[in-house]
């Protein structure tokens, strides 16, 4: 029997529905609390993308690409019956401090936005039952997996900002 995406909830028309899943896109997309992602990324000097300042582990550039392959990742294991689990650390992280061409970055700008709204539309959507459990996981509902990137993306994006107030490219 082929397993496929958990999409059979009912349309419910719930108010309570209708709210969880617009605080969850809020909440994807750095509502509240957090610092958006464009809000982060814009305008970080080229040149200080692959700067590791003192006492920290990691570049922008490392953390950018984290944040979008990481996101993928719970991206396609929530829609995709065939996912692959990647192998930690190395599939997670960019083998090189530095992008090796601007045109680097930008995509990696630009794929990191595409999934993030596919996400925010798979939990928008009132066809995605966000409690059924995915049933290639071991218990994992679209629910977790959307509080999980939202967490996962808040923590990383706060290093960022961090890096860039330590290389005194922060206004805010």
């Amino acid at each position: 029997m082929k397993k496929s995406a958990p999409k059979a909830a009912p349309a419910t028309g719930n108010r309570h529905d209708k709210q969880l899943r617009e605080h969850l896109v809020y909440l994807l997309a750095g509502g509240g609390a957090h610092a958006k992602f464009d809000d982060i990324i814009k305008d970080m000097p080229e040149n200080l993308r692959g700067v590791k300042p003192n006492g920290l582990p990691h570049t922008a550039w490392m953390l950018l690409e984290h944040l979008r392959l990481a996101q993928w990742d719970i991206l396609e294991f929530s829609r995709n019956p065939k996912y692959k689990a990647r192998e930690w650390p190395r599939d997670y992280w960019p083998t090189t401090e530095a992008p090796h061409t601007l045109t680097a970055w930008n995509k990696s700008v630009q794929e990191f936005r595409k999934d993030l709204k596919t996400m925010q539309d798979l939990v928008s959507d009132p066809k995605t039952d966000l409690y059924a459990r995915i049933p290639w996981g071991d218990g994992q509902t679209i629910l977790r997996e959307a509080l999980l990137l939202a967490d996962h993306n808040a923590y990383h994006l706060g290093q960022l900002v961090d890096l860039r107030r330590l290389l005194g490219a922060w206004k805010g």
